[in-house]
């Protein structure tokens, strides 16, 4: 008696246990009986059901982030883009959001994938590249979350907001776009260093011309300045000589010899008459 006792508590008590659920706050309870939902409208608090017969599941009604990876657009002038955003999202019908997707996140965000996608490539389609980034963050994404929501309506879902992060060329486009303005670049720096290079060789022949002018010059002026030197010394050099001729002889013996002993190892073969001895070796017109 006592074992069975036991057993019928120890059966209570799971019947018990197994009759009672609690429903966390922002979650929704739906309710099955028999694998058939009979409710979907189960809010926060503690709950019962009927054990073995009646089960229960819940869902997280909190805003869920869906990140799509880039993907290639075409715009109305038939100009790739890329484009890379995130939506918000969260069940709005449980019962309908179950049905359609047996509960499973993974599987609602792949159904609502493609739904965004459609709606995003639609509204890009609609506009050129400009419109495209200057609408990206206000009217395009608008219409984009009222005409997502329509298609994800059968889900039980609803968009509350799509926000577009990057909008991008394709990489061939955009290693185009470098090449095109590095050789605009190049072409650029090439002109002004021509343009340089030709300022730098006309200011270098202005200034070797300026430079051999002024040396012509400077010369010229030089050769007067010394020829009007030379004239004027050698009008002295006569003045002063044709006062006393003997003297100027005189004078003249003696440069000769100093020029021609200055290194102390010179040699004449001369006459010893010659004239040029006349003042070296003490004649009468030495003495005079």
């Amino acid at each position: 008696m006592k074992n069975l006792a036991l057993v019928i508590a120890l059966a209570a008590v799971l019947l018990g246990a197994n009759s009672v659920f609690i429903v966390r706050e922002a979650e929704v309870g739906v309710l099955f009986q028999l694998g058939r939902i009979v409710r979907t409208d189960i809010g926060p608090g503690l709950h019962f059901k009927l054990p073995l017969v009646q089960d229960v599941r819940r869902f997280d009604q909190r805003i869920k982030t869906l990140d799509s990876q880039p993907e290639r657009y075409l715009t109305s002038e038939k100009k790739d883009v890329n484009v890379d955003f995130f939506a918000k999202w969260r069940i709005s019908e449980v019962g309908r959001y179950y049905t359609t997707t047996s509960g499973d996140e993974l599987q609602a965000m792949q159904r609502l994938t493609p739904i965004l996608k459609e709606g995003l490539r639609n509204q890009i389609n609609q506009r050129t590249l400009q419109e495209t980034v200057s609408d990206a963050r206000s009217s395009m994404t608008a219409t984009l979350v009222k005409a997502a929501n329509e298609g994800s309506k059968n889900l039980g879902i609803e968009i509350i907001d799509v926000r577009i992060k990057r909008i991008d060329l394709p990489d061939e486009v955009s290693n185009s776009v470098y090449e095109r303005m590095r050789a605009e670049r190049s072409r650029v720096a090439n002109e002004l260093r021509s343009q340089g290079t030709e300022a730098s060789e006309t200011i270098s022949s202005n200034a070797d011309r300026e430079r051999a002018v002024i040396l012509a010059e400077a010369d010229r002026d030089a050769q007067r300045i010394r020829g009007e030197g030379d004239a004027q010394a050698a009008e002295i050099y006569a003045t002063a000589y044709g006062r006393d001729p003997e003297f100027y002889a005189f004078h003249r013996s003696l440069e000769s010899y100093r020029t021609a002993f200055r290194d102390g190892q010179g040699v004449l073969v001369l006459d010893p008459e010659s004239e040029f001895f006349d003042y070296f070796n003490g004649s009468d017109r030495a003495g005079q």
